[in-house]
């Protein structure tokens, strides 16, 4: 680790939330800096007091120091961060109405930080925050304007004064009435993007899940031997099977299909618990399972078909009265540099011998 990053990590910290609470402080810093270069270039054309101005260059500089170390304690302080921005932005007016009473001819000027302060602010607050924090800036400096009129009423004309504070309430209504409609279109903007997210991903679900059963389904499921054909390219070590559950048909017949799905969700579920990992199990239409089962010789695929198969015998599906479901199954190892598709084809006619030979056994091609 450089000695720059060394440096960044001890005064910006790790955690991200405490990082970007720093960024915005540091936004506010380059501020206090450009207000500090523009203060002493007035002192410097004798506009301003060199004794008001370095008095109020310390009292920014303090504050901006002590925000930093407010900042990095907040994770035992634990306070808010529109707590935090408010106290900031409260400091800053106060920083303002300084500047004005100080800036002699160019206190007009100030009055424009006053409007920034609150536009800072609108990102952070809520509307009725942002909109208090407007009074508090009217009266603050209402209040200072009213005191250097009465106090210099040569420097500061009450009726200039009185049109300049008109002015500034004003602008700050009007900033304070637009962070509402900001806000409210913020907040419409996160719905809209959580619900086009929501919807994003039931679309993913719908493009790869198989609704019923929950198990890959046949579209995904070619995309995932498209996969695995690249991934092993001399089909070492590959299995594929493909497994019917049998006298299905009947089961709907005598039972009815709210009983049928119930045995392809029980069905779903038990052979799911009994795959290895890595191995892919996908309904590749009605009651015919396609099973992957990748880097498996054919005596570790049948081992798990056997597994399975032993697990779906000893389920009890509710509404099927005690009768067992069983599975007939071909299972076909694919050759070097073969496709899937020619591996599943034999795999199916493995499964043809299965349910000719009695059903309820596993054939290999």
């Amino acid at each position: 680790m450089t000695l720059l990053r060394r440096l960044i990590r001890l005064l910006c910290g790790t955690d991200p939330v405490l990082r970007r609470m720093l960024k915005y402080w540091a936004a506010t810093c380059v501020l206090y800096v450009a207000c500090i270069g523009m203060l002493l270039v007035q002192v410097e054309l004798g506009l301003s007091n060199p004794a008001a101005a370095n008095g109020l260059i310390a009292f920014g500089g303090c504050g901006a120091f002590a925000f930093y170390l407010l900042i990095r304690a907040n994770a035992r302080l634990k306070l808010e961060p529109d707590q935090l921005a408010v106290a900031q932005a409260v400091f800053s007016l106060v920083c303002a109405f300084w500047a004005y009473a100080i800036s002699g001819p160019l206190r007009a000027a100030m009055l424009i930080m006053a409007v920034v302060i609150i536009v800072f602010c609108m990102f952070a607050l809520r509307p009725r925050q942002t909109l208090v924090l407007s009074a508090v800036a009217i009266a603050g400096m209402g209040a200072t304007m009213w005191w250097l009129q009465a106090h210099d009423p040569v420097r500061f004309p009450p009726a200039t004064e009185a049109l300049t504070f008109g002015y500034l309430a004003g602008a700050l209504l009007s900033t304070a009435l637009l962070s509402g409609e900001m806000s409210k279109l913020r907040s419409r903007l996160k719905r809209q993007k959580r619900e086009l997210t929501e919807a994003l991903e039931t679309i993913r679900l719908l493009a790869t899940v198989d609704e019923l059963t929950s198990l890959v389904n046949r579209r995904h499921m070619n995309e995932v031997l498209k996969a695995e054909e690249r991934r092993q390219a001399a089909g070492a070590d590959t299995c594929i099977a493909l497994l019917d559950i049998d006298f299905f048909k009947q089961v709907n017949d005598q039972h009815g299909h709210a009983v049928g799905d119930s045995v392809l969700r029980c069905f779903a579920a038990a052979a799911r618990a009994s795959l290895r990992e890595g191995d892919v199990l996908a309904r590749w239409g009605g009651e015919e399972f396609l099973l992957l089962l990748p880097d498996a010789a054919p005596g570790d695929a049948r081992a798990v078909l056997e597994r399975m198969a032993e697990r779906v015998h000893a389920m009890l599906v509710p509404g099927l009265d005690g009768r067992r479901i069983s599975f007939s199954a071909g299972l076909a190892t694919r050759r070097a540099g073969e496709p899937f598709a020619d591996a599943i084809s034999r795999a199916d006619k493995a499964l043809y011998q299965a349910k000719e030979s009695g059903r309820a056994r596993i054939v290999l091609a």
